[in-house]
């Protein structure tokens, strides 16, 4: 049996990453709660969040600050402390550490030095919009956040494999109707999505239907509020009719889904399995012919 399995007598030094609730505190595990009491130490995203956790549970642990702003020089200090036979727990303010939060560059780090580091389960809020959202489960990509950039946004979902794997993604709330205007552009109004918002929390919400839909959905609403998961599955990309021809494709998209030239030339190549440039010039010889 691992040392961390034990139930009995102290636990064994080492990186312990520990899960915590992602909005209902029911969700924290009893396992999560003797690790957090039993180590020398908590490495917190926040301290502050995490105290909220720690009173709740009546748990009396030093905590120290573990966040994207320091995590390289503080990595290195926990690592000091693992050296010497300490028992460090790692949370984020809520989820998995090292999943969209900070605490993969420790456990790295902490590997390569020869310390045991132990995987503590609990809430996701990934996982959990996924088994929820009636899309395929049998393959799926994690992909953290989307850029915050609208050009490198578009970049990033038009490079996505059209192969029936469902992608996953956090979105924050005063971006979800700029990324779905995108999607909405990418793949097409009637690209099927689910949003999941608020997992866990009293509100918790999930809408499913079109990328149209759910754009109308929440740009019908005052504000858009809460954490967000955004997750789609492409259908595999379609050979187009070779009786028609790229500009004549490309016309109908922007009259029927009111996409720029650009836009509509992109989903032309893409569904046809070739090089934007290569559409491009395609395109060109079609108008010349026409002239």
């Amino acid at each position: 049996m691992s040392p961390a399995a034990e139930h009995d007598g102290p636990i064994a030094p080492g990186l312990y990453l520990v899960a915590t609730p992602i909005g209902n505190l029911e969700d924290i595990t009893l396992r999560a709660l003797r690790i957090l009491r039993s180590v020398d130490r908590i490495a917190c995203e926040d301290t502050r969040q995490t105290q909220k956790l720690l009173n709740h549970f009546g748990i009396a642990t030093p905590t120290v600050s573990y966040h994207l702003h320091n995590e390289g020089p503080r990595a290195e200090e926990l690592l000091a402390q693992l050296k010497q036979g300490a028992r460090i727990a790692v949370v984020s303010d809520a989820g998995t550490p090292g999943i969209a939060d900070p605490g993969h560059e420790i456990a790295t780090a902490a590997i390569a030095a020869g310390i045991e580091v132990f995987p503590v389960p609990g809430a996701n809020a990934a996982i959990n919009a996924l088994i929820a959202s009636g899309l395929s489960t049998e393959s799926f990509t994690f992909h953290g956040f989307l850029p915050a950039k609208e050009g490198q946004r578009k970049t990033a979902l038009e490079q996505l494999p059209r192969d029936n794997a469902t992608h996953i993604f956090y979105e924050a709330p005063h971006r979800i109707l700029d990324t779905l205007a995108d999607l909405e552009a990418v793949f097409g109004a009637t690209q099927p999505a689910v949003i999941a918002r608020e997992l866990t929390k009293l509100h918790e919400e999930f809408l499913r239907g079109t990328v149209a839909e759910l754009r109308a959905q929440l740009a019908s609403r005052a504000t858009v509020r809460g954490e967000i998961v955004l997750l789609f599955s492409p259908t595999p990309k379609q050979t187009a009719p070779m009786t028609q021809s790229i500009a004549a494709e490309v016309a109908a998209l922007m009259q029927s889904e009111s996409l720029s030239e650009k836009d509509a030339l992109k989903r032309v190549a893409r569904e046809r399995g070739i090089g934007k440039s290569e559409a491009y010039r395609e395109l060109q010889r079609e108008q010349n012919r026409k002239r």
